[in-house]
């Protein structure tokens, strides 16, 4: 008997995590990009194209992705979604107007080469957003799972990309209320058998994304923690997070 390859995709713009990144993905793009037409922006590690419906707003997207799996999923949705990879992107130089790298340059090794290639298919004063995760204490399985290479402090992830040519216009820690919870919980959990999880990585038969579950009620009540943290976001910068996020500038 032959196995069937599986697709399992969660609805992102539900889930608090998701949705709290997406409202502090915006409120920095409105902030210093604002939408428009005419554009050009560039997903790198666009996986499904989760989010390529909200970039849409400050311009004509594109996605890019080394994994075909989710790629399948993005062009069945309508989306220009093409292979390749963050380290050689397979466009010319000074193409667009926007690059997001979400949550994608912790999966890379050559992570310098990523932002050098997000540098070079930018316009002059082209602007690059970037999420990633925080802290390596907090390195855990998922870490492991999703074959993430590190993870970042504030300092760290703003030396990198002005290093790469890019001016630091606003960076900041997020997940800022989760932050002790997420944080004693990894710790505590750390040296313990856990569960084995998919990962569209190691699985060849079966693309999967997934974050642990919450019940309705946690959902509903962190969805609106994360409400209250982009309130605070687009007034000040967070001093501590699970992630950052940061929007630079093409020098």
């Amino acid at each position: 008997m032959t196995s069937t390859p599986m697709l399992v995709v969660i609805e992102e713009d539900k889930h608090w995590w998701f949705a709290t990144r997406t409202r502090a993905i915006l409120a920095y793009l409105d902030r210093h990009v604002g939408p428009g037409r005419g554009r050009r922006v560039l997903d790198v590690g666009c996986g499904a194209g989760n989010m390529m419906h909200h970039l849409a707003h400050y311009g004509s997207v594109v996605g890019v992705d080394n994994n075909p799996k989710p790629l399948e999923v993005a062009r069945e949705r309508g989306l220009d979604a093409r292979q390749g990879s963050g380290d050689g992107l397979p466009f010319g130089d000074a193409e667009f107007d926007l690059v997001s790298l979400l949550d994608t340059v912790e999966h890379v090794p050559a992570e310098g080469q990523v932002f050098a290639e997000c540098n070079r298919v930018l316009r002059k004063g082209g602007k690059l957003l970037v999420t990633a995760p925080a802290f390596m204490f907090l390195w855990s399985k998922n870490d492991v799972i999703n074959m993430h290479q590190r993870r970042y402090t504030v300092g760290e992830l703003r030396g990198k990309l002005e290093a790469h040519g890019f001016s630091v216009l606003r960076i900041s820690y997020n997940n800022f209320f989760i932050f002790p919870v997420a944080a004693l919980f990894i710790l505590l959990r750390r040296g313990r058998a856990e569960p084995e999880l998919a990962s569209p990585h190691f699985d060849d038969e079966a693309y999967q994304v997934e974050m642990e579950p919450a019940s309705p009620l946690v959902n509903t009540v962190l969805t609106w923690v994360g409400k209250l943290e982009v309130a605070l976001l687009k007034r000040l910068a967070l001093p501590f997070g699970t992630s950052i996020i940061a929007i630079a500038e093409k020098r």
